[in-house]
C-alpha cells in the first residue's frame, strides 16, 4: 500500500535531518513543499532527485487530485514544510484528510518543530501547554484572542513575524499584565540562534529599541490562578440571589456553581443568612 508520509526537515542545521527522512525522500514517488526551490536545495543538498510539486495554503485544494492520484499509482508521497514539521500552522491538513477518507495510509517522520524545541529551552512550565500558532491580526477577533490568552492557565506557545512583534507584545502586555513572564526565541537551531527571557513590560522595552529579525516562537507563562474565594464573596452572591427571589436551596446551588466551592458548606452559610433576615424582620 502506498504512504502519505508527513516528513520533518531540518529547522536550519543540517545535521539535524534523520537517515529516515532521507530515506523517505530518496523513494519518494513525489514531494509535496511549500516552495520548490527551498526544497530543492535541501535535496541537492542531500544528493537526492525527485519530483516536487508546490503545495501551499493557495494550492492544497487544488493539489489533492495529483496526490491521490500518485497514491492510487502505487507511489509514496512525502509531505514536507520549508522547516520543521510539517501540519502546523502549514499546509497538510487537508491533505492528510484527504488520503485517509481514500483509504490510503498516512504516517509520520518525526524531527524538528520549532513550538517544542522553544518551549523545552523557555524555562516556562512545560506539564501542560497550548500551541495557537499566529494571533488574529486586527479587529475584535484579535482583541478577542489576545483576551482569551491571557486568561488561559497553561503555558501558551505562539509565532509571530518580526514586524508584528513588538505591537503584539503591546498587546499582551496589556491584556496579561506587564509582570507575566515570556520567552522569545528565534535562530533555532542556527548560528544565531538566540532565546530572550523576562517579563512582558521587559520585553516591550526590549523590541521597541531593538528592531526584531527573524520568525519569532513566543512561550508565555500561564495566568496565575485565581484566588480562592472569600466569606464576603460567598455571602454577596448569596444575598443578591436571595434578594432576587431564590429559595436556600436554589440560591446555594447558583453560588456553588460560581464559586466553584462546595455546596453544603454554601447552603448552610445561605440558612443561616435566611434565618438572619428572618429575625431582623
Amino acid at each position: 500500500m502506498s504512504n502519505l508520509i508527513l516528513v520533518a526537515t531540518p529547522l536550519g542545521n543540517m545535521g539535524d535531518i534523520s537517515p529516515r527522512a532521507i530515506e523517505a525522500l530518496t523513494n519518494a514517488g513525489l514531494v509535496c513543499c511549500e516552495d520548490t526551490r527551498r526544497t530543492g536545495l535541501l535535496l541537492h543538498n542531500l544528493g537526492i532527485s525527485a519530483t516536487l510539486m508546490r503545495v501551499d495554503d493557495h494550492t492544497e485544494h487544488a493539489s489533492i487530485p495529483r496526490v491521490l492520484d500518485a497514491l492510487n499509482e502505487g507511489r509514496d508521497v512525502c509531505l514536507v514544510t520549508d522547516a520543521g514539521t510539517p501540519g502546523i500552522s502549514d499546509p497538510g491538513s487537508r491533505l492528510v484528510r484527504a488520503a485517509i477518507d481514500a483509504a490510503h495510509n498516512v504516517s509520520a517522520i518525526p524531527g524538528p518543530a520549532a513550538l517544542i524545541m522553544a518551549l523545552i529551552i523557555s524555562g516556562l512550565p512545560t506539564d501542560r501547554f497550548i500551541f495557537d500558532g499566529f494571533i488574529a491580526r486586527s479587529g475584535q477577533e484579535r482583541a478577542a484572542h489576545i483576551n482569551e490568552l491571557a486568561l488561559q492557565r497553561r503555558t501558551v506557545i505562539l509565532y509571530e513575524a518580526p514586524h508584528r512583534l513588538h505591537r503584539t507584545l503591546v498587546d499582551l502586555s496589556v491584556a496579561c499584565g506587564p509582570a507575566r513572564q515570556v520567552a522569545l526565541c528565534r535562530e533555532l537551531t542556527k548560528i544565531h540562534e538566540e532565546v530572550w527571557r523576562g517579563t512582558l513590560g521587559e520585553a516591550v522595552d526590549h523590541y521597541g529599541t531593538n528592531e526584531p529579525q527573524g520568525e519569532f516562537v513566543l512561550v508565555l507563562h500561564g495566568a496565575p490562578d485565581a484566588p480562592p474565594p472569600t466569606a464576603d464573596d460567598i455571602d454577596r452572591l448569596l444575598i443578591a440571589e436571595l434578594a432576587g427571589g431564590a429559595s436556600t436551596r436554589d440560591a446555594s446551588t447558583a453560588v456553588s456553581h460560581i464559586l466553584g466551592v462546595p455546596k453544603k458548606s454554601v447552603y448552610n452559610r445561605a440558612v443561616e443568612l435566611t434565618n438572619s433576615r428572618k429575625t431582623a424582620d
